[in-house]
């Protein structure tokens, strides 16, 4: 029985009982969990079993939270190595759900779901809704995409048990996503960040006036996206831009939600331990310092992931949250450790380059960096589109903003870049994770 005290925020409800749980509380059942689910791994996962036999560790070691410490690391590699079912904990006669990766890089990355963990999924994204101010009664048009990847289906279902009708177009279809959510009324929407932003180039070049709407939120997640992105799309819509965190080898979209004070994204922890780590070393890091974030499922029946490196930088935030949430909040993803680009020996992020961009006005949200060898040294290109306005404009007024571009990446992340000026939706647009990153460096 969960036990509240005092008054709770007004749009507190029965399912978000566990994100207001005491401390102590809390606790006492992440701990009751974990002994479970490192159990079930060490029984029924092979590679589990074997890491915890090399470091000499049995689950009867795990005595308190802090013990989590002793068990080894999960990796995204592990899971193409033991591709497609070598991880699972359940036989294949519990299993009612199977997701993927892409499989860019090789084979995909599959994923497996008892009906208990597909519950466990439909709470916490009813969860993730409610934080963002969805109701029962609200129409959401869920443009995550549906199938194999798990954005869709695990938006659909937590909208539907929060009680919102939900409309599933998926990705694509632009013109069709516009006059759905013209016609039907949508209150909330489900894309990446990216994909909204096209969403809001079409709109223009249609003359649709995306303020006059009822859309009132934006719920974005999948790919890192920044603060002035946000402030972008927010203004593009008169709405309130939400971001979810999620990845599929834990969950799905699910792990972490903003409230709505839009200050760190809380983790639900009755279902997600995190903890953050050196990258280098691996070391547990005190809350507050930046790091890698790892994650262990406590809840996850067919598919457990003990100490799962993320690659995600981010870190705890240690005061608590105005919202009444005792769950424990981490910035934004602006950056994965595996994301870097080493250019000319300087260290620099995808998202630092949007942050640049983003101050300057008459440019678009839309850009793609390139990255080339000449004589030997790395050579950074950088396509940013401007607005339709400015792209007729005087040649001089172009070379003013090229100028301010310039300015505004040297200074943010120390090195030069070309900058290349190109005409409105001349860069491709996704509908899914935007490809940000153009490699042509000989290997």
């Amino acid at each position: 029985m969960t036990t509240l005290t005092g008054d709770q925020p007004e749009y507190f409800n029965p399912v978000s009982a566990p994100d207001f749980l005491m401390k102590e509380q809390l606790q006492r059942l992440q701990l009751q969990k974990l002994k479970r689910i490192v159990k079930r791994a060490y029984d029924n996962v092979e590679l589990t079993r074997n890491r915890m036999n090399e470091t000499d560790i049995k689950p009867d070691d795990i005595k308190s939270l802090s013990d989590i410490s002793k068990l080894p690391f999960t990796y995204k590699a592990d899971l193409r190595d033991s591709y497609p079912y070598g991880l699972f904990a359940s036989p294949m006669k519990d299993i009612v759900r199977l997701h993927a990766s892409s499989g860019t890089t090789g084979k995909p990355t599959v994923v497996a779901y008892t009906q208990c963990d597909i519950n466990v999924w439909a709470n916490v994204m009813q969860r993730t809704f409610a934080s963002c101010g969805v109701h029962a009664g609200d129409i959401v048009q869920n443009s995550y995409g549906y199938g194999l990847f798990t954005g869709g289906l695990g938006a659909h279902y937590g909208a539907e048990a929060l009680g919102a009708t939900v409309i599933p177009v998926s990705g694509g279809n632009t013109d069709r996503q516009l006059m759905i959510m013209q016609d039907f009324s949508v209150n909330a929407l489900c894309s990446t960040p990216s994909y909204f932003m096209h969403m809001v180039d079409r709109a223009q070049q249609q003359g649709i006036d995306l303020k006059a709407l009822p859309l009132r939120i934006g719920i974005f997640g999948a790919e890192p996206w920044s603060e002035p992105m946000r402030a972008h799309c927010e203004a593009a819509a008169n709405m309130k831009a939400y971001d979810i965190y999620g990845l599929s080898e834990i969950i799905g979209p699910g792990v972490g939600s903003e409230c709505r004070n839009q200050k760190g994204l809380h983790i639900f922890e009755d279902h997600f331990y995190p903890e953050i780590i050196d990258p280098e070393t691996g070391e547990v890091l005190p809350e507050g310092e930046e790091g890698e974030l790892v994650l262990t499922t406590l809840s996850k029946d067919a598919m457990p992931m003990i100490r799962y490196r993320t690659r995600d930088i981010t870190n705890i935030i240690t005061e608590p949250c105005s919202c009444g949430r005792t769950l424990r909040r981490i910035n934004r993803i602006g950056r994965r450790s595996d994301d870097m680009l080493v250019i000319r020996g300087v260290n620099l992020f995808p998202s630092q380059i949007e942050a640049a961009l983003l101050k300057v006005e008459n440019t678009q949200p839309h850009y793609q960096i390139i990255l080339t060898k000449e004589k030997g040294l790395d050579q950074l290109e950088i396509e940013v589109e401007l607005t339709a306005e400015m792209f007729s404009d005087q040649v001089s007024k172009i070379e003013q903003v090229q100028k301010q571009i310039t300015h505004a990446i040297e200074t943010t992340i120390g090195i030069s870049a070309r900058i290349r000026l190109v005409e409105p939706n001349s860069i491709a647009r996704s509908e899914g994770k935007a490809q940000r990153v153009i490699d042509r460096r000989e290997k």
